[in-house]
């Protein structure tokens, strides 16, 4: 069974080829698999790791391309659900020269907004050692806030290791203080905590990595560490003993879309605990993983094979 397990929205994207054109006069489109943690499923499952991932879709060519994607990624699906009733969620990106691409959002009432709890029942915990969840689920609908909070409720009877990711999208919340309340209450249940900075001014009022660290650390008795995303420049790393540290990131001479590195850091990240590397080597590996994933146009298309990224791992120690 699955060592490592995740549940959220998998969707259809269409990326646009026109390049800094925005979507409203954009003509050409290339349609991936995405969702947030459906990414850090299919990377997790390339470098070797058996993998399961709970979700519902529609009865639609959606529902059908996300399946078979899945399934080509070795992503285990046991746990997908085929809504007849409600469609399967998609989204439109841009494809830009700088900074972060706009995207526009059809996922509103979504197959996996209905999501049906009664399918926790059916998951085998037992060979789980890593879930991942994220903010992203709790925000679809007041069903699936409960089935996430509910789901943390039997990793933790289960004493399996939790990491949260808050994953923030504003435009799926009712207010952000909804937002911030909520996602901060989520994080109290894991075991590792990974905010980007830009998330932490958010969500706790401060861009400065120790304090977000702190804030996390002190609010929960269950966070033993916390990785605060830097981007471009990393991850700041504490841990409750006190131990602190910065990993230094890796440079990217042409970036050409950056969604998908978050979820690749955490791809990196898991995997390395997975390994049973120590966890600033871990997350070494993550921003190896967010930086090759800022190369591709697709959310999760640049995540590596392990020999692939052990290349690219050897490839930067050559040039440092």
């Amino acid at each position: 069974m699955a060592e490592f397990l995740t549940i959220g929205e998998p969707m259809a994207v269409f990326a646009s080829s026109n390049i800094d054109k925005n979507l409203e006069d954009a003509t050409d489109f290339t349609k991936f698999v995405a969702g947030a943690e459906l990414n850090v499923a299919i990377g997790i499952s390339r470098l070797g790791h058996r993998t399961e991932y709970i979700s519902s879709v529609g009865q639609d060519p959606f529902g059908k391309f996300i399946r078979k994607s899945m399934t080509a990624a070795g992503v285990g699906n046991t746990y997908v659900s085929e809504d007849v009733d409600h469609w399967t969620g998609f989204y439109l990106k841009e494809r830009v020269s700088h900074g972060d691409p706009a995207t526009f959002y059809f996922r509103r009432n979504s197959a996996a907004a209905n999501f049906d709890a009664n399918i926790l029942d059916s998951i085998d915990f037992s060979d789980v050692q890593i879930a991942h969840l994220s903010g992203i689920f709790a925000a679809l609908s007041d069903n699936d806030l409960a089935v996430l909070k509910r789901l943390g409720q039997h990793l933790k009877q289960n004493g399996k290791f939790i990491t949260f990711d808050p994953n923030l999208r504003p435009a799926l919340w009712e207010s952000q203080a909804h937002m911030v309340a909520t996602t901060n209450e989520l994080a109290k249940n894991a075991d590792l905590v990974m905010p980007g900075i830009h998330e932490g001014e958010i969500l706790m009022g401060s861009s400065n990595p120790q304090k977000i660290a702190d804030f996390y650390l002190n609010q929960s008795q269950t966070t033993q560490t916390v990785i605060v995303k830097l981007g471009p420049k990393g991850a700041y790393i504490k841990q409750k003993n006190g131990n602190a540290q910065t990993i230094p990131g890796f440079h990217v001479k042409n970036v050409v879309d950056t969604v998908g590195a978050g979820d690749g850091f955490a791809v990196g990240l898991i995997s390395g605990l997975l390994d049973g590397l120590p966890i600033n080597k871990a997350a070494r590996r993550g921003c190896a993983i967010g930086a090759l994933a800022v190369m591709s146009p697709g959310d999760n298309d640049g995540y590596p094979t392990s020999d692939e990224l052990n290349s690219y791992l050897q490839n930067q120690q050559i040039t440092e």
